[in-house]
């Protein structure tokens, strides 16, 4: 069996406080230093927070996309989608979202009618992961996935991994979601003194971001709503964690293509956003009643 080779951390990217309203946001992705991390285009954690009893819920009514993938982490709460598709689901905490926008999708996501009157906690992590100009105008899709859906795998230092999206080493079952690019996705729990050696292939892109806790990658510390940019050299991801700890764990192939983002719009070039606006003012995506 061949020695494992850990990847080298390049650098560490807090993420930034920009509320939406009332909604705790920060963003570590894209954020000063990093455009993008390709294919991981965007990270948006809302909360932790607690919201009252008769509150007004999640601001996101119906908006459009185009171009790229969203993958929404129900960490604490509850999450309503409806889109233009015809999809819609409740999920709880520990579910999963996985959307493929594709050609276009209307979609909406808010707090079902129960959080807005009793409240309580939310915590929701939002990762955009872009898609090739040959698969930018596929066909829309979305799953929902309540935590029972999602596979728990032991992992030989003591954490645990809940498994979204492809196949964590060649015994271990394949996730739910099949993504089209062939992410692999997860998110981890280590409690403290928890000591794991992750793989993913050289070459891929590592996604990993500390949503709370302390841990150690390689041989630097990293502490929470920090996004940590590895070198593609190692052929896996070594993390140490000093107190219990929870993370976001993603790799993929790299896509080496040009990004013009606008908004909700994520294409190649300029004059595709341009058609992008075009055809949703023109009623192309679908609607979805407010």
């Amino acid at each position: 069996m061949s020695a494992f080779t850990p990847r080298g951390v390049i650098a560490q990217h807090p993420a930034i406080r920009d509320d939406i309203g009332d909604l705790t946001t920060r963003r570590p992705l894209p954020g000063p230093g990093l455009d993008q991390l390709d294919p991981f285009l965007f990270l948006n954690h809302h909360g932790p927070q607690v919201y009252p009893a008769n509150n007004r819920g999640l601001p996101f009514g119906p908006h459009p996309h185009r171009g790229f993938e969203t993958v929404t982490f129900i960490l604490e709460g509850s999450l309503a989608h409806a889109d233009s598709t015809e999809h819609q689901s409740v999920i709880h905490a520990g579910g999963v979202q996985w959307m493929t926008a594709g050609s276009g999708i209307v979609h909406a996501e808010v707090s079902p009618p129960e959080f807005l009157h009793d409240g309580g906690p939310l915590e929701i992590l939002q990762l955009w992961i872009n898609l090739p100009a040959s698969l930018k105008m596929s066909e829309p899709r979305y799953v929902g996935l309540q935590a029972d859906s999602i596979p728990t795998v032991p992992l030989p230092g003591g954490g645990e991994l809940k498994l979204i999206a492809g196949q964590f080493e060649s015994r271990k079952p394949v996730g739910p979601i099949e993504s089209q690019t062939g992410v692999f996705m997860s998110t981890l729990a280590l409690p403290a003194g928890a000591s794991e050696q992750l793989p993913a292939a050289a070459g891929r892109q590592v996604f990993l971001y500390v949503v709370d806790g302390e841990v150690t990658v390689g041989d630097e510390p990293v502490e929470p709503r920090n996004l940590v940019e590895l070198d593609r050299e190692g052929d896996g991801v070594e993390i140490d964690a000093s107190s219990d700890a929870r993370l976001l764990f993603g790799h993929a192939d790299v896509i080496g293509e040009p990004v013009v983002s606008h908004g909700p719009f994520v294409m190649n070039t300029r004059e595709e956003i341009v058609e992008a606006i075009d055809d949703y003012q023109a009623g192309h995506f679908g609607g979805l009643a407010q």
